[in-house]
């Protein structure tokens, strides 16, 4: 089976050994830098479309969970977002004209409270209007820099829930502040006895359905398990988003932000805590 068939049947799909061992150290301490740079906040921070979540860790020191937007000053993660293997991956998916709606990172320290609430990614994607045809055109990647599954709070995915389309599944709180609960999938119809953990080893990549729901639990190793994410859209189906790629060649940032997911960024683009 190809990786466009199993993606079509499952709503996911795995590229092994994407990126070598020498890639992800850099990449892995690409991030460890941006990862101070959060601390330095202290809390969460904002400055234009690159955002920093500090929460409180359970030692009452913030713990960075996640950044937006890093390679807008971070050469080496900006260069892997525009890396041609990307391309070539998504080009039978969605074609070659891509924009990038997702560049961000995940942080799930050992031991901490990490839960991501079963979901389907087609919740952020805001506002409606701006997206068409989102089942067709919207693919997203999440690459391992560390080992990634069930004793690390890996990504848990119900295979072919995509095809069941937006499900708006109701959660309590914040999806990144809640655990991955059964019910939420028996509420949906859903079977939790369906559940697959994806297990990634670093450089291998991951590749998922804006409709497919998956959640993740605590990290229960004794590492830091760092997630790298991308997600991308044809780009003749978004109003939104910084390209990425066209005609399959890769497309440095402009001089000016383009308007993603955070709407202020026009009228309130400096630099501020959140």
């Amino acid at each position: 089976m190809t990786l466009a068939e199993t993606y079509a049947k499952d709503g996911y799909a795995i590229v092994r050994g994407l990126f070598s061992s020498r890639e992800i150290a850099d990449m892995g301490a690409a991030i460890d830098g941006v990862y101070a740079e959060g601390l330095v906040h202290g809390r969460s921070f904002r400055h234009g479309n690159l955002m920093y979540r500090v929460t409180e860790g359970q030692d009452g020191q913030p713990k960075v969970r996640m950044v937006q937007w890093p390679s807008y000053h971070n050469m080496t993660l900006n260069a892997v977002r525009l890396d041609p293997r990307f391309c070539e991956i998504l080009a039978p998916l969605i074609g070659d004209n891509l924009k990038q709606i997702i560049n961000q990172i995940h942080w799930k320290p050992p031991g901490e409270a990490g839960d991501f609430a079963y979901h389907q990614d087609s919740r952020f994607r805001r506002p409606a209007s701006a997206y068409r045809d989102l089942d067709a055109t919207y693919v997203q990647t999440g690459l391992a820099i560390d080992p990634h599954g069930a004793a690390s709070g890996g990504m848990r995915v119900l295979p072919g829930s995509h095809l069941r389309g937006d499900l708006q599944m109701g959660i309590d709180g914040a999806v990144m502040a809640s655990a991955a609960a059964d019910a939420a999938l028996l509420a949906v119809g859903l079977d939790p006895a369906q559940i697959v953990d994806i297990e990634l080893a670093p450089g291998d990549l991951a590749i998922w359905h804006p409709y497919l729901v998956h959640g993740s639990g605590q990290n229960m190793q004794d590492h830091m398990r760092r997630f790298y994410i991308n997600g991308y859209v044809a780009a003749d189906a978004c109003d939104r988003g910084e390209w990425a790629f066209r005609d399959g060649k890769p497309v440095p940032l402009g001089k000016t932000p383009r308007l993603v997911h955070y709407d202020d960024l026009h009228t309130r683009p400096e630099p501020h805590f959140v």
